[in-house]
């Protein structure tokens, strides 16, 4: 429902000003700011000097109204983008979704791979994100859900170097159950549900093969629920 976005872009002029210039030349002279709406800790201005507490002693002298943005409490704990960026480093999804109020998703485009996965009966698309700023979740395997080809799947991935077969680089990968299809060069979007285990280093093929169909198992259980 935002009809306009406006963004300044944050240069060394910019840093300087004060919070009350900010106010003067941004919010009144060049937006003509009539209610602003500002969450209950936000600072701004040279070295954070402004306030909300601020703003609303003086929302009488700059002529504009001033609203509050309460703090978010889910069981005690206030919500903040830096607890959830933590959550989904250490790969807490389910706390991250929580906290998002939907579950945390990434998308990105389907590359060719090693193909190892296939040969041992559980084939990956591997998932190439093209933004360098977007968080990815914390090395592991979770339960995920997949929209692929224009339909929606569920599925399990792994995040990490694939210790097993000596990887080399970070990677995506997700398993898309009851799928078969070819979606190289394609766009997926894979939701994080929950977190089933710690990337391991297994002994070889057969055991990796072993513990998937325990990881594929558990992923169905947690994503039927």
């Amino acid at each position: 429902g935002i009809d306009y976005l406006i963004r300044i872009p944050f240069t060394k002029e910019f840093a300087q000003l004060s919070s009350e210039d900010f106010i003067n030349q941004i919010l009144k002279d060049k937006l003509g700011t009539n209610k602003l709406v500002i969450g209950y800790d936000h600072h701004f201005g040279k070295n954070r000097e402004g306030s909300l507490e601020y703003l609303k002693e003086n929302q009488d002298r700059f002529g504009f109204e001033v609203q509050e943005i309460p703090r978010q409490d889910i069981d005690h704990v206030g919500v903040s983008s830096t607890k959830i960026r933590t959550a989904l480093l250490d790969g807490k999804v389910q706390h991250a979704n929580e906290y998002l109020g939907h579950s945390y998703s990434l998308s990105g485009t389907v590359v060719s791979g090693k193909k190892l996965g296939t040969e041992i009966g559980f084939p990956t698309a591997n998932i190439s994100v093209e933004e360098e700023y977007k968080l990815v979740p914390g090395d592991g395997v979770y339960a995920v859900r997949v929209s692929a080809d224009g339909d929606n799947y569920q599925g399990m991935s792994n995040i990490g170097f694939r210790p097993t077969v000596g990887g080399d680089d970070r990677k995506i990968e997700v398993n898309i159950f009851d799928f078969d299809a070819d979606i190289y060069g394609k766009q997926v979007s894979v939701k994080f549900i929950k977190r089933i285990r710690d990337e391991i280093k297994f002994d070889g093929l057969e055991s990796l093969k072993n513990q998937l169909a325990k990881d594929q198992s558990e992923a169905i259980k947690i994503l039927n629920q």
